[in-house]
């Protein structure tokens, strides 16, 4: 991100710096999303504090937040923070998979999935959250790594009732799981990375790093557990 020097901006300036239109940036600094302009008579003046601010909006706005949500989150952020620390916060909401879902027609999604799927293998992969209905017929919302792994589950044939109750366990313990290792990055990792002073784009990178060594981490106590439930369950037989 390139810096602006502070509050040399108009807000025509501002508004295509952040690909909003004037009237949207007007209408978050009136909710006090933004703070004030610089003021020179009846002239206002924005700068990088703003720029920062308003990508973090448009960022919230993506992953779905509402505007009351948007604005709870903002009052969170100390009327002092720097554009470095609110750039930080923008890095946090990154996310967390590879890809992000894409909306797709069904002629897309069986070209995707390789063969011409069933209805009844549009139902399967509907079921167990690999794809997403949206109110268009035969459109859908789908992340290509989770579909992947969708078609090889209906390589191995499956039955449907299967296939739920293992993504029941999958959404119910990797909830759990998220929640607590969010809470260690929110208590003793975020506090360490926002202390070492390191610049947005190095602890944007550090991020990075910590999602696969977390995501094998899950791996490896998952094949561990498995080993130890078959060997109970041979114990169990002799």
């Amino acid at each position: 991100m390139n810096a602006a020097p502070t509050g040399t901006m108009s807000v025509e300036q501002l508004a295509a710096r952040v690909g909003m239109t004037v009237r949207t940036v007007r209408f978050y600094a009136g909710r006090g999303m933004v703070p004030a302009p610089r003021r020179e008579g009846r002239n206002g003046y924005y700068g990088q504090d703003h720029i920062v601010r308003l990508e973090l909006v448009r960022e919230l706005q993506a992953h779905g937040f509402t505007l009351n949500a948007i604005e709870g989150y903002l009052e969170r952020i100390p009327a002092d923070a720097t554009p470095e620390d609110v750039a930080l916060h923008r890095t946090l909401l990154a996310p967390w998979m590879p890809d992000l879902p894409e909306t797709i027609n069904r002629a897309e999604l069986d070209t995707r999935s390789g063969r011409k799927l069933r209805d009844d293998d549009i139902e399967m992969l509907v079921a167990i959250g690999v794809v997403e209905p949206t109110p268009t017929e035969d459109v859908f919302n789908v992340a290509p790594a989770h579909l992947a792994v969708g078609v090889q589950l209906l390589d191995l044939g499956l039955p449907k009732e299967a296939a739920l109750a293992a993504q029941k366990i999958f959404t119910e313990h990797g909830r759990a799981v998220a929640n607590e290792l969010t809470e260690v990055f929110r208590t003793q990792v975020w506090p360490h990375l926002r202390d070492s002073k390191q610049p947005p784009e190095v602890i944007q990178s550090m991020i990075e790093r910590f999602k696969p060594l977390t995501i094998q981490g899950l791996v490896t106590a998952y094949e561990t557990a498995v080993d130890e439930a078959k060997r109970e369950i041979v114990r169990r037989r002799t």
